[in-house]
């Protein structure tokens, strides 16, 4: 269908080396898009810009305010503008009682997890407004509504996603809709930071799945066909919206 066609616009998506990331950048630029695939490792998301017709790969750092106007300023210096903001780059902490985590780990995961999303919504506002179709979509997860043990910071500063999301929704429109998506797990770099481990251990997949309706966890196309969506013509009377990805676990 056209409506899910973004030739000639430019989309950058932060953490996009990482799995949601790669999968998100891949499918705009299937389907015409622009693509800026922005991440700290700069090697990662080169390899990933190299699959795609039209992209640039740049080295940003979502916990630096001035790394994430740069990487901005790049796009739009490269592509003439921006069209799509996804903001993606996250990350957990491992697994532990709330009483063990540090403060400085409380800050690190509200820099990456949160601030970031707010700062560089900032800076991408004046390219947004003059976008034809400017918007916004955030990733947070299905934690802010269904928290697991150990994660607390992290689930809470997801739910401030959401709430972000529909606040600036508010906010911004008409001009700019803002949208986001909420993953349930996936297997991921996040589980490796999460857990400690390359891949989820059988019995732990099997206790998180039971909780699944849909029987298995997330896949990255999953959640990127939904982050394509949101920001496509087809949903163009969407903002606001906070969509669980997460095969009806929330239910």
């Amino acid at each position: 269908m056209t409506d899910l066609r973004f030739d000639g616009r430019t989309v950058l998506v932060t953490g996009g080396a990482g799995g949601f990331g790669s999968a998100t950048c891949r499918s705009f630029g299937d389907r015409g898009a622009n693509v800026v695939v922005a991440d700290l490792n700069l090697e990662k998301a080169q390899e990933v810009a190299a699959d795609i017709p039209s992209a640039l790969a740049i080295r940003m750092d979502v916990t630096d305010p001035e790394s994430i106007q740069a990487g901005i300023q790049s796009a739009v210096d490269s592509f003439g503008g921006l069209d799509v903001l996804v903001n993606n780059a996250g990350a957990p902490n491992r697994s532990g009682p709330l009483e063990e985590t540090s403060v400085k780990d409380m800050d690190w995961l509200y820099q990456i997890n949160y601030r970031s999303t707010v700062i560089a919504t900032q800076a991408a506002l004046p390219h947004l407004r003059a976008s034809e179709i400017g918007n916004v979509v955030n990733v947070a997860s299905i934690s802010a509504k269904r928290p697991r043990p150990g994660h607390a910071v992290y689930c809470s500063l997801k739910a401030g996603v959401e709430a972000l999301t529909r606040a600036t929704a508010v906010e911004l429109a008409p001009e700019i809709r803002v949208n986001s998506v909420s993953p349930v797990i996936a297997e991921t770099g996040f589980v490796k930071n999460a857990m400690g481990s390359d891949k989820i251990p059988d019995d732990v997949r099997a206790s998180m799945v039971a909780g699944i309706p849909m029987g298995r966890t997330a896949d990255t196309q999953d959640v990127a066909n939904a982050i394509v969506y949101l920001a496509s013509d087809l949903a163009s009377f969407q903002t606001g919206v906070c969509l669980d990805v997460d095969g009806g676990r929330s239910i």
